[in-house]
């Protein structure tokens, strides 16, 4: 008999009794699956980021670069246009700054007339010398001719004066033997002092003669003078046309033009301002001519190579990936440059790993990329 005390329990009853004690055996399986496929999961994640990173060398100390130009004047002035503004794409010889040229034209207009006038004075002194010249070669030329002839007519009066003295001797002689009378002898000595007389002239004329020369010799000397005047003239205008010459620099340097085709990065004047030479006006640069900056790791630098290709993603531009070669590897580290360098004067010592500058060359059509913004590079080491 059944007991009563005690029913038999029917197939329902069982099968709700036998539900919870299933769950409570899959429970900690499904629990412990999930929990190793994490691990898993982990590991393989760990695995792969540590076989990419041995693989490759990735630097987020990197940032695009570019040459700037800083654009300064080289003479003083008041800055009267400024045509361009931040932002805008010039050309080469565009004007960029023009400052007030006035007071140096006016100088420059002013070495233009104290050289016409020295150009002047030189024509008028090649005049003087050309009159002085056709005017005394014909002097001197008379005075040597007279010169000539008095000459002529001196050695002919000695030569008369030479024939009266020897026919005063021979008749002197021969009034000692009575030969001749004394009358004859009076008559040879008026002859002899006529051609003493005409001999002394002739030497008086040939003085005279000699001295016209010299004068007309020395008349032509003043064109020596006159001479030596034009070259100090000469080289006096060659100081003024260096004095303008240098003005007319000035002028030019008063127009400051782009040396290149790029785009104004800022300006640090406005019009009306005054200028000093070499004060940094402006900043320009190219951005076809811009590249990466990085800083690797000294470590690292020993799988670098010129050529090897290189993966560069821009923060400004996350879902855009830009590719470049390394073109150049630093040959000094960062710290060799520092302004305020550390001598470790007090011997304590704390080992940092030192970077080199490494520039990484963009291929071409990447015009959207600005100087200074900020990149990551990845660079697969070959043979990993």
């Amino acid at each position: 008999m059944p007991d009563e005390g005690h029913p038999k329990p029917d197939s329902a009853s069982s099968a709700k009794t036998d539900t919870p004690r299933h769950s409570r055996r899959t429970g900690p399986l499904v629990r412990n699956a999930v929990i190793l496929l994490v691990v898993v999961a982990a590991v393989a994640g760990t695995a792969r980021w540590a076989h990419w990173q041995w693989s490759h060398v990735s630097e987020t100390d990197a940032r695009i670069a570019t040459d700037t130009v800083a654009i300064s004047s080289r003479v003083s002035g008041w800055v009267v246009d400024l045509p361009v503004s931040d932002g805008e794409r010039i050309s080469r010889n565009t004007l960029l700054i023009a400052i007030d040229p006035r007071e140096s034209e006016l100088r420059l207009t002013e070495y233009g007339a104290r050289i016409g006038a020295l150009t002047a004075a030189r024509s008028q002194i090649a005049a003087e010398i050309e009159l002085i010249d056709q005017t005394t070669a014909r002097r001197v030329e008379a005075a040597r001719s007279h010169a000539d002839a008095a000459n002529v007519a001196v050695r002919a009066s000695l030569e008369q004066f030479e024939l009266a003295r020897a026919d005063f001797e021979r008749t002197r002689s021969l009034l000692k033997d009575q030969i001749v009378s004394r009358q004859r002898l009076d008559q040879v000595q008026t002859e002899l002092s006529r051609a003493q007389e005409r001999h002394q002239k002739a030497q008086a004329d040939l003085a005279a003669a000699l001295a016209d020369v010299g004068e007309a010799e020395a008349a032509r000397g003043q064109m020596t003078v006159l001479a030596k005047r034009i070259d100090a003239l000469r080289h006096e205008e060659a100081e003024i046309a260096a004095q303008r010459d240098r003005q007319a620099l000035d002028v030019a340097d008063r127009t400051i033009k782009s040396p290149i085709d790029g785009v104004v990065s800022e300006t640090f004047v406005d019009v009306g301002e005054f200028v000093s030479p070499g004060q940094r006006l402006m900043l320009i640069h190219d951005p076809a001519a811009i590249w990466v900056e990085a800083n690797i790791k000294e470590t690292d630098i020993r799988h670098l190579a010129p050529g090897m290709p290189v993966e560069v993603l821009i923060d400004a531009f996350p879902d855009q990936t830009f590719s470049g070669t390394v073109s150049r590897i630093g040959q000094a580290t960062t710290s060799e440059f520092a302004l305020l360098p550390n001598p470790n004067p007090s011997g304590n010592f704390t080992k940092v790993t030192q970077r080199l500058p490494v520039r990484i060359a963009l291929d071409p059509g990447d015009a959207a990329l600005r100087p200074g913004m900020m990149a990551v590079i990845n660079i697969a080491i070959p043979g990993r």
